[in-house]
């Protein structure tokens, strides 16, 4: 399952609560949600912690838009837009989370 994030970290708990439940598959970061992908962040370390089994993925326009693709924490997989097409067709189920 490809779970879909986009809203801050720091103003919404839809990461905690997807790295809370997701235990497998693959998780994007989007729109503000990319600056929890970041080295340095608050949630550097929770990111860390799921990534031996979850696959988790930034959309660089957005970490390039913020200012922050020099901080992409190392395992972090970049996509483009057409990344993050092939991401969706690759699972068979994708769940946003607000």
């Amino acid at each position: 399952m490809l779970h879909i994030i986009s809203n801050s970290p720091f103003s919404n708990a839809a990461l905690e609560s997807c790295l809370r439940v997701a235990g497998t598959g693959e998780i994007l970061l989007i729109e503000d949600a990319v600056c929890a992908a970041t080295s340095g962040s608050a949630f550097e370390h929770k990111i860390r912690e799921v990534m031996s089994g979850i696959k988790i993925h930034v959309l660089m326009p957005d970490l390039e838009a913020r200012g922050l693709a020099d901080r992409l924490i190392d395992g972090i997989s970049a996509v483009d837009y057409g990344g993050f097409v092939d991401l969706v067709a690759a699972n068979k189920n994708c769940q946003s989370w607000f």
